[in-house]
């Protein structure tokens, strides 16, 4: 059983010599039991300590690499099983599952090539590569392997091979690129894990049933196999509930470790079934409850869409609001004459504004401010977005020196700033903007058209 945080300070020096990274020895301590720092940055610990530590500073749920050292992806290493009692930290790998005897691959990896999308600040796409050796041949597996590389150099890799013949031919010319061996069972898991230790790869581990799962995962872990992956096999929507909250439960709160490994799905359970929708549901479950890669059978935009869309909003901090860096940024190419519109940093005011002024045509500096990522109305009544603080950002900003005029356009959900900010800013006027993003394309041409009449 893991040590607390009282129990492991009582084994440390107690010097408090910041050697660490941490101010005493107790707040080590405590990040030790909490599975948040490993007990060898505390260079004055004795082996002994060290090996009684090991457990408490183990995740409960194994956490490792794969992927060459260009484009590499961390999986597992949570520690909830509800987002809201801390966060998830290491996303779901979405990968394209593609067949080495497939005729299309260059399409395949074009499709996943093409995937990449920005939502909220943040790019989203396929992730990786799920090869099969559906052909059984070593020599059609590096065929495929080599297509894929002369699109695609550097996307991470997941090589489902059962055969060990096989897999020593492969990773012998891919032992850096670190892929994920998938393919260890019942019936080939000794020969795979001397596989995996030969080239320090991740192995992925298949079996009906969680029991199953558990006596291949032990049997690994005794050969010295510590970077796995594990898959159920679930043949239904229920079995994988039922499954992935078993393991994940199992690991958080029981401490057993034969399961505390990521766990992957593949979301075309029945694989007779040629159905995307159905797919999408099992992956958006597998997404939620879990599964740390899913594999799937096609990516067209509108999948695509739906999965990273859940993935970014699962895998988000639920108590730290998506903001923006504060700036004055530039929408379009506008000049000394172009408007100025304030608002928050908080990220869907960002994008939501961003995009009605580029739908206006019209060229606009967009100024964004800290407001620690609340929307307007909230930043306000926190007192984050006031007059004068609109009136230092503006200042500090240097926009004036870029602007050939001095209106401030303000959001009209704080209609009532008006007058402070034109008593904090001297010279300067402030218009009254939208309630609504969406009325700013109309509003932008109306100022603008407005403008030029007061010119003329």
């Amino acid at each position: 059983m893991a040590l607390t945080g009282i129990e492991i300070f009582k084994l440390l020096p107690k010097t408090n010599c910041k050697k660490c990274g941490f101010p005493t020895c107790l707040a080590f301590a405590m990040k030790v039991a909490q599975g948040q720092a490993q007990i060898e940055q505390c260079p004055d610990v004795s082996e002994e300590v060290k090996a009684k530590l090991k457990e408490a500073s183990t995740p409960p749920i194994k956490g490792f690499y794969f992927g060459s050292e260009a484009e590499k992806i961390k999986i597992g290493e949570e520690t909830v099983l509800f987002r809201h009692e801390k966060k998830f930290f290491n996303p779901t790998v979405l990968a394209l599952e593609i067949m080495d005897n497939d005729e299309n691959i260059d399409n395949h990896v074009d499709e996943i090539l093409n995937s990449q999308i920005e939502r909220v600040g943040q790019i989203l796409k396929i992730d990786a590569i799920f090869l099969k050796n559906a052909s059984g041949s070593a020599e059609v597996f590096k065929d495929a392997l080599k297509k894929i590389r002369t699109k695609a150099s550097t996307i991470p890799l997941i090589f489902e091979i059962t055969n060990p013949e096989v897999a020593l031919v492969v990773l012998e010319e891919s032992r850096d690129e670190r892929p994920i061996l998938y393919g260890a069972t019942a019936e080939n898991h000794s020969e795979m894990a001397e596989i995996a230790k030969k080239y320090n790869i991740p192995l992925g581990v298949s079996a009906k049933g969680i029991e199953k799962v558990i006596s291949i995962t032990e049997a690994l872990k005794a050969k010295g196999v510590e970077d796995l992956i594990i898959n159920s096999q679930p043949e239904k929507a229920g079995e994988l509930l039922r499954d992935n909250t078993i393991i994940r439960r199992a690991a958080l709160k029981k401490s057993i470790r034969a399961l505390g490994y990521p766990i992957i799905t593949f979301a075309n359970l029945n694989s007779n079934l040629e159905n995307p929708f159905y797919e999408t549901i099992i992956a958006s479950l597998a997404i939620v409850k879990y599964s740390s890669i899913v594999v799937i059978s096609s990516i067209p935009k509108w999948k695509n869409i739906v999965l990273f869309t859940l993935k970014q909003n699962i895998y988000s901090d639920p108590q730290v609001p998506m903001q923006v860096k504060q700036d004055i940024y530039k929408v379009g190419e506008p000049d000394g004459n172009s408007p100025i519109i304030v608002t928050t940093n908080f990220a869907l005011t960002y994008f939501l504004v961003k995009g009605e002024i580029e739908n206006s045509k019209v060229p606009t500096w967009l100024a964004i401010m800290d407001c620690d990522g609340l929307s307007v109305l909230t930043a306000w009544a926190a007192g984050k977005f006031s007059a004068s603080k609109i009136a230092q950002f503006i200042k500090e900003s240097g926009i004036e020196e870029k602007l050939n005029h001095r209106e401030l356009i303000i959001p009209g959900y704080v209609a009532m700033l008006k007058g402070a900010i034109e008593d904090k800013l001297p010279g300067w006027k402030v218009v009254i903007g939208t309630k609504e993003a969406s009325a700013i394309p109309a509003f932008l041409k109306n100022y603008v058209k407005d403008r030029k009449c007061l010119t003329n």
